[in-house]
């Protein structure tokens, strides 16, 4: 599938990190519609003045009437994850969400924007597959997220496959970019002083993915959606942690500064052999990437 333009599409979550740019990216040559609840009115705005059409609603307590159903498209890239006394709530959110959602609107494809965070925690020698067992590897950061994504996961299947809805359950390893993810997290660290937990094994390995090929690859992976739902991992070139914090100090002369853990996250690497099939390989270096997103979030810090 070429880039998408000409189509109706919905987007859950349009203000969130990975969210935001592709929102406003797909803006320029589709109709593009954002549902959240906009408690950010400067985040409203900016989007509205790129032409996107906001929807105010919770997305743990909507049905979703206020919508039209006539999306060629929704991307699901909301996200919610609170602590321990928000399990309903994310529960809701994050899962019924979906159901609800697809029932609304049947489109012509439906992409679930899952995350790798649903695997049981294998070690840095191991390339995750989509079929390896899942498990609870999220909770030392946030309490609710793998578990609540796997609901997600079962929920966006069932809905498929009772509505009859092309469906592509893609996860997602690691975002980053001119709007900030984990790295850009690291860099705050660094800046201030702060430690970086750091799990124990080494290498800290994952498959950091910028945001430019996350749009890029979106449209091949809506092409690929079908029932049952199509699973993939979603990410870019392996790196370790320990190195993008390197790459990140040898940018700004910032010193990282780690703390080891045993319960900081550990390695969450994946084979991305099913997604290179269907959509082909991140194109956006690490070093470039993390250049990009150091000049966009703190310019002052570049050192030539």
């Amino acid at each position: 599938m070429s880039a998408l333009s000409g189509a109706k599409i919905l987007v859950t979550g349009p203000t969130g990190q990975v969210a935001l740019p592709l929102t406003l990216g797909l803006a320029a040559d589709n109709d593009v519609w954002g549902v959240a609840r906009f408690s950010d009115g400067s985040a409203r705005r900016r989007l509205e003045d790129r032409g996107v059409t906001c929807v105010a609603a919770d997305l743990s307590t909507s049905d979703f009437a206020e919508l039209p159903t006539d999306f060629d498209y929704v991307l699901n890239l909301a996200v919610a994850k609170g602590g321990d006394d928000d399990w309903d709530r994310d529960l809701a959110a994050n899962g019924e969400s979906v159901a609800l959602l697809m029932a609304h609107t049947k489109p012509r494809a439906f992409l679930h924007c899952s995350s790798t965070a649903v695997y049981q925690h294998q070690g840095p020698g191991h390339a995750l597959v989509e079929s390896d067992p899942l498990g609870d590897n999220h909770r030392a950061m946030f309490p609710t997220y793998s578990l609540a994504k796997i609901a997600a996961e079962v929920v966006a299947r069932a809905a498929a496959r009772e509505h009859g809805v092309p469906t592509t359950i893609a996860r997602l390893n690691v975002p980053y970019g001119d709007n900030g993810g984990w790295p850009g997290w690291h860099l705050e660290f660094m800046l201030a002083g702060a430690p970086i937990q750091l799990h124990p094994e080494r290498p800290n390995l994952f498959d950091p993915i910028h945001d430019d090929d996350i749009a890029r690859t979106l449209p091949g992976l809506l092409a690929a959606a079908a029932v049952p739902a199509t699973i993939v991992n979603w990410g870019g070139a392996p790196a370790a942690l320990e190195d993008w914090c390197g790459l990140l100090g040898d940018l700004t002369g910032l010193e990282p500064r780690f703390e080891e853990s045993p319960t900081a996250l550990g390695s969450v690497h994946v084979d991305l052999a099913r997604m290179h099939a269907l959509v082909g390989e991140a194109q956006v270096p690490l070093d470039k990437g993390i250049r990009r997103m150091v000049a966009a979030r703190h310019p002052e810090l570049l050192r030539d």
